[in-house]
Formats: C-alpha cells, sequence, structure tokens
C-alpha cells in the first residue's frame, strides 16, 4: 500500500471516532470541532489544488468559518407565551408568502425554519437576536426553546440549532 494511502486511511478513521463523541456537545463546542475540522480539510484540498501556502490557508479559513454555522448559540431557553405568539405569526407570514408563490421558480419551502422571536428577561445580555425553530411540515415548533444568537445569520442561510439545520428566515416577511 501507498504511505498516503495508509495516511488517509488513517486520518478518516481518527476523524470519525472523534466526531463520534461530539453528540454531548454544546452548540459553540460543536461549531469549534467543526469548524477547524473544515479549515484544515479547506487548507489541505486548496493546497492540493495547487493554491500557495497563504491562498490555501485563507480557504481553510473561510471552509471554517462557514461549517462552524454562521449562527452561534449563546444560550437556550424556555419561551414565553408572547415569544411563541410572535415567532408563530413570523413562521406562518414566512410559510405562507413561499406558498403563495406560483411561478416555476418558487423556492422549496425548507423543512425547518429558525424565526425571529422578541428577546425577553431571560435572554443573554450576549444576545443579537433571539429565535425558535419551525417545522414546515408538521407546522409545529420543533420544541418550546428559544436560542439567543449571538451574531445574526444572513436570511437564507443555514445554521445549526441542536440537532436541526434551520434555515434562518428572520421575521418572515
Amino acid at each position: 500500500m501507498k504511505p498516503t494511502t495508509i495516511q488517509s486511511a488513517a486520518v478518516i478513521t481518527a476523524t470519525a471516532l472523534a466526531l463520534s463523541a461530539c453528540s454531548s456537545l454544546t452548540p459553540g463546542e460543536n461549531a469549534a470541532v467543526f469548524g477547524t475540522g473544515a479549515a484544515i480539510a479547506g487548507t489541505g484540498i486548496a493546497r492540493a489544488a495547487g493554491l500557495g501556502g497563504w491562498e490555501s490557508l485563507a480557504v481553510g479559513a473561510a471552509a471554517g468559518g462557514v461549517a462552524a454555522g454562521i449562527a452561534y448559540v449563546v444560550a437556550k431557553h424556555r419561551a414565553t407565551e408572547r415569544q411563541r405568539q410572535i415567532a408563530e405569526q413570523r413562521a406562518r407570514v414566512y410559510v405562507g408568502r413561499v406558498a403563495s408563490k406560483t411561478s416555476g421558480t418558487a423556492k422549496k419551502k425548507p423543512r425547518y425554519i429558525a424565526v425571529d422571536t422578541v428577546k425577553d428577561e431571560h435572554s443573554s445580555p450576549k444576545a443579537k437576536k433571539a429565535v425558535m425553530i419551525y417545522d414546515t411540515q408538521s407546522e409545529e415548533f420543533v420544541g418550546n426553546n428559544v436560542y439567543d444568537v449571538q451574531s445574526t445569520p444572513r436570511v437564507g442561510t443555514t445554521a445549526k440549532f441542536d440537532t436541526y439545520s434551520a434555515e434562518y428566515v428572520g421575521t418572515g416577511g
């Protein structure tokens, strides 16, 4: 066997073992693990494609930032009735808007969406936004949790919240 094949197999096996322990990590810890892994992989791929040292490092850093999941969750807490009502109204606006598009280029509705709600006394002082996760198929929230995010994702991007990858839709309008 070639040494590079053995090295590749060893790296893949070690990565699989390391990632199997990630199920109990917090969202921030998961972002760090997967962001670092993506940065390393991105740098390696860029080097293999012939980019120079600094260029490949820049590509790797960008890949790490994307994989870390644009939204960095700083806190999670139970939603108040008011937060739930506001988030539900905004989710229904989004679902209605997507469903009303009748052209052939209409965007397919994502399964899970992250929709803004209001911050309350339980919100982290570091939070820029408070969001809830809505299942567009069952037309219900996936739980009664509010996620306080330190950096707001761009509308239309996907971020990870606990075990859900949700498209951030903001206020839904």
